[in-house]
C-alpha cells in the first residue's frame, strides 16, 4: 500500500437501521476510522466539516432521501446570554467546573449509568458497560478533555480537595483548530431544576471565548425532533449546508 493509501481515510456505509430521532425512518451512516497515522489536519477538517467522533470513528448521516440532520455551531464572540440563560448560570453558581484529562473513573460511570437509566433507558447507550464507557472517554486520537462539574461544600473549610466534592455533570469534548466540539455530556437526572445540559453549553461557550476560539460545535440538530430542539436556543449559530457553513436567523 502506498503512503497516501495509509494516510487517506477509507469510508464505509452502515446498513439501514431504525432512526432513533424520527419515527418510521431509517438511518445510515458514512464512517471512517481515525488512526494516528492519519494527518491531524485531515482529522481536524473532518470534525469541522460535519463528521462527529465516537471513540476513534468519525461518522456522519448518509440516509436515503433524508437530510434532516444538520451540523450546528454557535458563534462564540456574538453570543449573548438572555434573561433565562442568566438565570441558569445563577442557579449553578454553587458548582465548580474544571478540565481534567480524559480518564474514566468509577464515579463518572455511576453518574453516567444513573443518567442513561433515567433519561435514555431505551437508547443505543443503554447496554454500555464500564469498559464501554472507558473506551468512550479514553479512546481518542485528537485533543480530548473532560469538564467536570462538582457541587461546592456549604462550608468551604470542610473539604479543600475538589475531587471529593459530589460530581453533578460531565462533558466530553474535543478541541479543534477553530473551536470546541461537545462530544457527549450527562448530568444528575435528579437535578432537573438546574438545567445542567444548557448550563454546560453556556460554560463551554465561555470557555471557547477565553481560549480565543470562534465556534462551539453542538453536533446535529434535527428538525422535528424534540430531543434536539434545545440546540436552537443558542443563537447566533451557523448550520452546515451544501454551500458550506451559513448563518441561521433566530426565527428559522
Amino acid at each position: 500500500m502506498s503512503e497516501q493509501g495509509k494516510t487517506f481515510p477509507e469510508f464505509y456505509i452502515t446498513s439501514p437501521q431504525p432512526c432513533p430521532y424520527l419515527p418510521g425512518r431509517l438511518e445510515r451512516k458514512l464512517f471512517t476510522h481515525l488512526t494516528r497515522d492519519k494527518s491531524p489536519g485531515l482529522i481536524d477538517n473532518l470534525l469541522k466539516g460535519g463528521f462527529r467522533r465516537s471513540q476513534n470513528i468519525a461518522y456522519m448521516p448518509y440516509c436515503d432521501g433524508c437530510n434532516a440532520c444538520v451540523s450546528v455551531r454557535v458563534l462564540v464572540d456574538e453570543f449573548a446570554q438572555g434573561r433565562s440563560m442568566r438565570r441558569i448560570v445563577d442557579r449553578n453558581r454553587d458548582l465548580a467546573s474544571r478540565c481534567v484529562a480524559p480518564v474514566s473513573t468509577s464515579e463518572q460511570y455511576r453518574l453516567f449509568r444513573q443518567y442513561i437509566d433515567t433519561r435514555h433507558g431505551d437508547g443505543g447507550m443503554a447496554d454500555m458497560t464500564v469498559l464501554d464507557y472507558a473506551m468512550m472517554v479514553e479512546d481518542s486520537v485528537v485533543d480530548t478533555f473532560c469538564t467536570e462539574y462538582r457541587l461546592k461544600p456549604e462550608d468551604p473549610l470542610s473539604s479543600t480537595q475538589v475531587s471529593d466534592w459530589p460530581l453533578m455533570a460531565m462533558a466530553l469534548c474535543d478541541r479543534l483548530s477553530d473551536g470546541i466540539s461537545m462530544v457527549y455530556s450527562y448530568f444528575d437526572p435528579d437535578a432537573q431544576s438546574r438545567s445542567l445540559g444548557s448550563y454546560m453549553i453556556l460554560d463551554h461557550i465561555d470557555r471557547a471565548r477565553r481560549l480565543g476560539l470562534p465556534y462551539l460545535y453542538l453536533g446535529y440538530w434535527i428538525a422535528g425532533s424534540r430531543k434536539m430542539s434545545y440546540k436552537m436556543r443558542f443563537q447566533p449559530q451557523e448550520h452546515l449546508t451544501p454551500q458550506g457553513w451559513l448563518p441561521l436567523s433566530p426565527r428559522s
